[in-house]
């Protein structure tokens, strides 16, 4: 693996998480009310990471994509903090929230995919995925 790649990644993962870490603390959830911090880092997440290969600054160089995608986003986005807030919403007896959380995160995420991925076009990801954007 090319060493350029490697710290493209890292500082991305750096940022994306420490950006998730602010937004969480500026927006703390709790352990009994629905996670809507996380629930709009993730969805936030998979629309801006579905939404790369629209970008063509992004498609022509070589090291945004794993910096944006496999880091910042990768970093940004939780997928264990969402099963550990839907561990903690069932073992404090909120297992409808807890199921509301997991399903509404899931069809939102798909759904924030579906749009980003109207904005570009099938030519445009696989310039996006030939530029290491498949990480």
């Amino acid at each position: 693996m090319r060493p350029r790649l490697v710290v493209a990644v890292a500082v991305g993962g750096a940022l994306g998480a420490l950006a998730r870490h602010l937004l969480s603390v500026a927006f703390p959830d709790t352990s009994t009310a629905f996670p809507w911090t996380t629930f709009g880092i993730n969805v936030a997440g998979s629309f801006l990471l579905a939404l790369l290969p629209a970008l063509a600054a992004v498609r022509r160089h070589d090291l945004l994509p794993p910096l944006l995608g496999t880091g910042v986003l990768g970093g940004f986005t939780t997928l264990s903090t969402y099963a550990e807030q839907t561990r903690a919403l069932t073992a404090s007896g909120h297992a409808t929230t807890a199921a509301l959380y997991v399903a509404g995160t899931l069809a939102a995420c798909l759904v924030a995919v579906a749009l980003a991925d109207r904005l570009s076009t099938v030519a445009q990801r696989r310039e996006f995925e030939a530029e290491e954007g498949d990480l």
